[in-house]
């Protein structure tokens, strides 16, 4: 079947378009971003203005033009931290609905954690033993450990680079006041979840999946995008501490200059550096395999591995039954 993935971020708007089946491996067919920045659209009472509904309905139509274009036979639409965050976010998710057709699901921090660690199981399989998976996003931090397909810890902070930026960040680039408050506040998230997670047990494998962890590697001497999914690629500790030194003290337009950084990205990557190095360090990891499959693709292979019926009980609410429940499901996504 072919399945599009509609991903409302706080940075961007991304549809996926894969042809799938269950048990075989997605195939990308078409890739469409927009940068919406839909963080930046949020007012100082935490709802989302007039302005930022009006431009997130527009980007879901075209979405939705474009997944019917593609012929696709399911749409999965979410949406993560800005809209989770939004004190209006019930009325606007009515509203895009009923303009639009698009029914996006909000999906709470932990299930983003939780779909992410299915895809990286999947990508990296058995053999890979216990897996700790931290995935970096625009307005928050997942993280999530276990040696099963779902996670026996998941954990979602506030700590995503482009939320940081904003917060703590006035000047460009930042002053070291600036990254002693932030580092402050970074380190004393983290310590409230480290505990738990490294009481777990050390992970056989431990990865970083997303763009933060993309740009961060290639930085710091992996092999660009150009070489394919396949291509091995890591972030160690040691490389990151330097690399965070590095960038720190350049500005925003020094960045964007740098190979393998998005320009619509520079802004924020000396806060996710940081929230990087600090969240290696808080649980001790010496180096990050970088994997090209994350939420999305999580999404994806969930929504295939229900298609007979077989998987609707969700197995990883018997992972950690005080911690963790079932997945948010997706229902009915697209009407009309």
């Amino acid at each position: 079947m072919r399945l599009g993935v509609l991903d409302v971020g706080s940075n961007t708007v991304h549809l996926l378009v894969v042809d799938a089946h269950r048990g075989g491996h997605p195939t990308p067919m078409t890739s469409e971003k927009n940068a919406l920045r839909l963080a930046e659209h949020l007012e100082p009472d935490g709802s989302l203005g007039g302005p930022g509904a009006d431009a997130l309905v527009r980007v879901v139509e075209q979405a939705r033009a474009a997944a019917t274009d593609a012929s696709c036979d399911d749409l999965l639409a979410f949406a993560t931290s800005a809209l989770r965050d939004a004190t209006n976010s019930a009325a606007v998710l009515a509203r895009v609905r009923e303009q639009t057709g698009v029914a996006l699901e909000v999906l709470p921090g932990e299930d983003e954690a939780r779909y992410t660690f299915l895809a990286v199981r999947r990508w990296f399989g058995w053999s890979a033993g216990r897996l700790t998976v931290l995935d970096i996003g625009g307005g928050s931090l997942e993280l999530a450990s276990g040696r099963d397909e779902h996670p026996s810890t998941a954990a979602s902070l506030p700590l995503g680079a482009g939320r940081l930026t904003r917060d703590f960040f006035e000047a460009d680039p930042p002053t070291r006041a600036e990254i002693a408050v932030l580092r402050e506040k970074i380190d004393a998230d983290l310590a409230a979840v480290a505990d738990r997670f490294l009481g777990a047990g050390a992970p056989d494998l431990a990865v970083g999946t997303s763009k933060t962890f993309r740009s961060l590697a290639r930085l710091t001497g992996a092999v660009p995008y150009s070489a394919g999914p396949r291509a091995h690629r890591e972030l160690t500790h040691a490389a990151l501490r330097q690399l965070v030194s590095f960038v720190s003290r350049m500005s925003s337009e020094d960045i964007a200059e740098l190979e393998g950084v998005s320009p619509g990205r520079s802004r924020q990557l000396a806060a996710g550096a940081i929230v990087a190095e600090a969240a290696m360090r808080a649980l001790k990891i010496d180096t990050l395999q970088i994997c090209p499959w994350a939420l999305r693709e999580g999404v994806i292979l969930r929504r295939l591995d229900t298609l007979d019926g077989s998987a609707q009980t969700d197995r990883s609410a018997h992972d950690s039954p005080r911690e963790l429940g079932g997945l948010t499901p997706f229902g009915a996504r697209c009407t009309g």
